[in-house]
């Protein structure tokens, strides 16, 4: 027994605690009465803690949206760091004979909603797909006449107009489904994937098991993010130069990186695969190899006969004009099938729902089995607290006219080619929208915002002509997205608080704190990095993927097919069919072969990003498959712990790298590879 190592002793008393839990399952623990009413479970240290996590989350979710586009869900993380801040607090302030406040699963859970919140707006707000795509520099990547005083199909990026834009769209998806969360949450019993982990976590936390859980994961965390933040300050000595570094090391040789084929040691990916499902890296990988490894080196070679040799191959009528609207054709055809799909199941179960009240508990999938189940005590407890701490309906249809208002004032004094009507159809469409995807995504965990915005931004691209359209269409996709998706995030949220017993007062006032201070900070943190580094170069690191897709679909809403290179028509056409195939396939048979059908929507990220992030992803998932069959209780204990350390260490690492850059201190030394002549 002397020979047991730590982490052996730490699991097997979390095994001892987990026993216990279980002899002790049969006892309905909730109880209302000992809740702090809903004012006090905001405290300062949780609003502080909250920022100061939100600001880090913000860094890191803005550099993963400038570089592949793809994010991870952080919620998990963000509650464990939101616990372990807190305890790190109430214990400095022990050792310093100050009495604090006991920390509660109520005040965690808010710290965990304004923090996510706050980094939302990092990834949603646009800045790496349809706001910059106004730039100067994508119209001209897109093929746009570079002419001196046309500004009528761009705007420049500037902290004070985001800011506003940010304010106007955002808040308004807070008060949209406010009246509708008693149906969803308790009536529809949504299931909320996301929001009910997240509960169910930080209820474990607040347990002696989730204690000894918490505080083996801190170590974990801490740990590997002191690791990679320093293996990224190490990489940044020898990245003196373009194509320098180990960001470009030659790992399967010259020929394969050149297709962009390789480990590029980038531990926020490896930590990002880590989090995401071995499908979603897999697509990932197989798009890649589709497109790096089979297609672009075949157009290529065809360079004088598809498209002039005089093109550069960044002109959209060149090979770049294949990767963009290829890729364009698998997140449309795979989009239009969800799209379609969530509306017909999310009509169906609440048709159900409607007719036999509360006897049909919704559905997880789509295979609409009804999960009849009775109502525990605990069940009854949380429901009676959640309709007692209601939020005013008529409270919540005052702000809604109060801010549509504003916004159809202020949003055409940014945009002036959107016009005040534009933005009156948006917002009287907004509640319906947004109360489709928020079912939807209650049922699936798949937040359908961004398709929702793509219908608004083909539809008003085409309404605005050639003068106008452009812009319309993707300030009305901001539109249209940011109402959607913050009304999804919102419901999440309320299906965390309604297992936590956080009261939905606090829950929106947190909500509403964490999206102002995002619309503050998320602008902030988008010029440290467009003034720091060449964002939206296609063949720098900060690619920004997005932007030119959604330029170009803005493009071909106004033009049509005219704006298509030789023969990507009918690319277009079979890449379309295959994104709705492969879907039906999936669903036709999900056990069997639905879990190795790849998704077509990562599948279409490298086809213009490049191959090395997918390696790294897969090399994530490779960690946690051998690491599960190593030690599969310390695997799936520690696994987000490790990824999260993984992720902030390289993401905070990007604040003094960009101070570095800002006063132009260059690294020493440029490590690159050549061929052996």
């Amino acid at each position: 027994m002397g020979n047991i190592s730590n982490e052996e002793r730490e699991l097997r008393e979390i095994e001892n605690l987990e026993r216990e839990d279980v002899e002790k399952a049969g006892v309905d623990v909730e109880d209302a009465s000992g809740v702090a009413p809903w004012r006090q479970q905001i405290t300062v240290r949780g609003v502080i803690t909250s920022i100061f996590i939100g600001l880090i989350y913000s860094v890191i979710v803005m550099k993963l949206n400038l570089t592949t586009g793809l994010v991870p869900n952080l919620n998990v993380s963000i509650a464990l760091l939101g616990f372990v801040f807190i305890k790190l607090w109430t214990k400095i302030l022990e050792k310093a004979n100050i009495v604090s406040t006991p920390f509660t699963r109520q005040e965690n859970t808010i710290i965990q909603t304004c923090a996510v919140a706050c980094y939302s707006a990092s990834y949603g707000g646009g800045f790496g797909s349809y706001l910059l795509g106004l730039n100067r520099k994508t119209y001209e990547r897109v093929g746009g006449t570079s002419t001196p005083g046309n500004t009528s199909d761009t705007k420049e990026p500037g902290i004070g107009w985001m800011t506003g834009f940010l304010f106007v769209t955002y808040f308004v998806g807070l008060t949209t489904l406010i009246p509708f969360r008693k149906m969803m949450i308790i009536d529809a019993k949504l299931p909320y994937p996301t929001g009910n982990a997240t509960g169910v976590l930080i209820n474990g936390f607040h347990t002696p098991k989730g204690n000894v859980m918490a505080k083996k994961q801190v170590k974990g965390f801490m740990r590997f993010f002191s690791f990679s933040l320093l293996w990224s300050f190490f990489q940044w000595f020898y990245t003196g130069g373009d194509h320098c570094g180990f960001a470009q090391f030659p790992t399967f040789g010259l020929k394969p990186w050149r297709n962009t084929f390789y480990f590029d040691f980038s531990m926020t990916y490896v930590g990002t695969g880590m989090i995401c499902s071995h499908l979603v890296n897999l697509s990932l990988l197989f798009g890649a190899v589709v497109s790096w490894g089979i297609m672009w080196p075949l157009i290529r070679v065809l360079k004088g006969n598809w498209f002039p040799e005089s093109l550069p191959e960044s002109s959209m009528k060149s090979l770049n004009g294949y990767k963009i609207f290829i890729s364009i054709a698998l997140i449309l055809g795979d989009g239009l099938y969800n799209f379609i799909k969530v509306i017909y199941f999310s009509a169906l179960n609440f048709q159900a729902c409607v007719k036999k009240g509360n006897h049909i508990t919704a559905s997880v999938t789509y295979d609409n089995q009804d999960q009849n189940q009775n109502q525990t005590p605990d069940d009854l407890t949380r429901n009676d607290f959640f309709i007692k701490e209601s939020v005013p309906t008529w409270l919540a249809c005052a702000g809604y006219v109060v801010l549509t208002v504003i916004s159809i004032n202020v949003i055409p004094l940014i945009f002036p080619q959107v016009k005040w009507y534009f933005v009156v159809v948006a917002y009287l469409l907004a509640p319906i929208l947004g109360f489709c995807n928020a079912y939807g995504t209650g049922l699936t965990d798949m937040n359908m915002a961004y398709n929702y915005g793509k219908v608004a931004l083909f539809i008003l691209a085409a309404l605005g002509g050639k003068s106008d359209g452009v812009v319309a269409g993707l300030v009305a996709c901001g539109i249209i997205k940011s109402l959607a998706s913050t009304s999804s995030d919102l419901m999440q949220d309320m299906k965390t608080g309604h297992l936590t017993l956080t009261s939905p007062r606090s829950m929106l006032v947190a909500q509403a704190i964490g999206t102002g201070i995002g619309c503050v900070v998320a602008p902030l943190v988008f010029f440290i990095f467009y003034h720091s580094f060449d964002v939206g170069n296609p063949d720098g690191e900060y690619k920004a993927p997005y932007v030119i897709i959604y330029r170009n679909m803005a493009i071909l809403g106004v033009e049509g097919f005219s704006a298509l290179p030789n023969h990507c028509l009918k690319f277009c056409y079979g890449f379309f069919a295959f994104a709705v195939l492969v879907n039906l396939l999936r669903d036709w048979n999900p056990k069997n072969i639905g879990k190795w059908v790849p998704l077509p929507m990562a599948m279409a990220v490298p086809f213009v990003v490049g191959a090395y992030f997918a390696v790294d992803m897969c090399v994530g998932s490779l960690v946690v498959f051998v690491w599960s069959k190593m030690k599969c209780k310390e695997a799936a204990l520690m696994v987000p712990a490790v990824a999260s350390g993984l992720i902030c260490g390289d993401g905070i690492w990007v604040l003094p790298s960009a101070v570095l850059a800002w006063f132009k201190v260059r690294p020493p030394i440029c490590m690159s590879f050549v061929a052996n002549k």
